[in-house]
């Protein structure tokens, strides 16, 4: 499971660091890529980031950087030097050029947000886009790739879209994922583990149906079996 285990990335959604400690306690060697977001961030877990680095993890902070060009820019320099391995930067062209330049010379994956999955086309007309999500996807991944962004983040449902205008080498991180079974939650554009892998998606952001799980490492397992099933299929 190796392979799985490098492109799970469990989303420690919880509201302390002690609570999140204990889900990378329970998890142990299962899993070894955690994504740190606001409600973690704003309680100790930018701190807590460090520690999972310094303890051998990985780490994905999704902050969704947007502002002027040299804030951007100052940011994300600070941010390259925690040695985290990703970071979200919302897919507005002139954020993500400042957020490349000022990440250049480091290893980390700064990754451009499209639409987010909680959103629908009603939720876009109602914020004054006059398009849908697939299309405004699209067109925010071309700016990103185009920007010199590592990786595009989008629903696993626009995955496949997204793979062919980023190409092989490029990150196609997709939150909303979802077991079969699994309560959507606030996701309104969702797709299981298997349909993301198969659909261009290089990794899977788990949540909810993790660390809110009653044995969060048994659904753990299961989700890295799936992932391992489609990757062989879709080796062969």
């Amino acid at each position: 499971m190796q392979d799985a285990k490098d492109r799970l990335i469990v989303g420690l959604d919880v509201p302390t660091v002690d609570r999140a400690a204990a889900i990378v306690s329970t998890l142990g060697d299962a899993v070894g890529f955690y994504k740190i977001g606001y409600q973690l961030a704003f309680a100790g877990g930018l701190e807590f980031a460090r520690d999972l680095v310094a303890d051998g993890k990985r780490v994905f902070l999704d902050m969704k950087l947007l502002d002027i060009d040299n804030t951007v820019a100052r940011g994300v320099e600070n941010i390259a030097g925690m040695n985290v391995s990703m970071l979200t930067v919302h897919a507005y062209p002139k954020a993500m050029r400042a957020a490349v330049d000022a990440a250049r010379g480091s290893s980390l994956c700064l990754l451009g947000v499209t639409v987010l999955t909680s959103m629908d086309e009603s939720d876009l007309a109602e914020a004054g886009y006059a398009t849908d999500p697939a299309s405004l996807v699209a067109r925010r991944a071309r700016q990103a790739v185009d920007a010199g962004m590592g990786g595009i983040v989008c629903s696993a449902a626009e995955s496949q879209t997204v793979r062919a205008i980023a190409g092989p080498d490029k990150a196609v991180v997709t939150p909303g994922i979802r077991p079969h079974g699994a309560d959507h939650g606030d996701q309104k554009r969702v797709v299981t583990p298997a349909d993301a892998l198969r659909s261009g998606s290089s990794h899977l952001v788990v949540a909810r149906p993790i660390v809110a799980a009653d044995d969060p490492l048994g659904a753990a397992t299961a989700i890295l079996s799936e992932m391992s099933d489609a990757m062989a299929e879709t080796s062969t």
